[in-house]
């Protein structure tokens, strides 16, 4: 094996592993959310406390109007958006517009004032997976387009395989 074979795999693994980590990360928040009752009114103290912030963006009041318009259904829909976060990249199903989807969900979290320590690595590692190659390797998509290439290359019959170029 060659250095240049040696350094995609290692790009492969570590985009892989980075896809699991945070993958398992967006699970665990929605668990925690789904847990503590996570609802309405959360989204309302975060709704309030962006208004005269200095460190929320000028961009956020359109995303506080919206937090406090519809309280309830943001409430429902922030812990069901992690959980398909965090499901996606576990099977590993579209990875890299999932990456950009947390890493937008993240901007958002950041952009509320809303910053806990795992965050940060969060962002780097949906990073990792929209920068390094093999991310969508060892997933639930690649597997079945595997499946089906091997189907549509081999032939059984009589119990032994025989290709169909033959």
């Amino acid at each position: 094996m060659n250095v240049r074979q040696l350094s995609g795999r290692a790009a492969m693994v570590i985009a892989i592993a980075a896809r699991v980590a945070v993958g398992a990360l967006w699970f665990a928040e929605a668990f925690v959310k789904y847990r503590s009752g996570f609802g309405a009114a959360d989204i309302l103290l975060v709704a309030d406390s962006t208004r005269g912030n200095s460190r929320t963006p000028w961009w956020y009041p359109p995303v506080e109007a919206i937090m406090q318009g519809a309280p309830a259904l943001m409430g429902i829909a922030i812990p069901l958006l992690e959980l398909l976060l965090g499901v996606t990249l576990l099977i590993g199903f579209f990875p890299r517009w999932v990456a950009f989807l947390s890493i937008g969900t993240l901007m958002l979290y950041w952009g509320s004032d809303q910053l806990i320590s795992q965050y940060p690595v969060m962002v780097v590692l949906s990073a990792l997976i929209l920068a390094l190659p093999g991310a969508d390797r060892w997933s639930v998509v690649t597997r079945r387009r595997r499946s089906e290439r091997r189907a549509r290359e081999t032939d059984v019959v009589g119990g032994r395989r025989r290709a169909q170029a033959e």
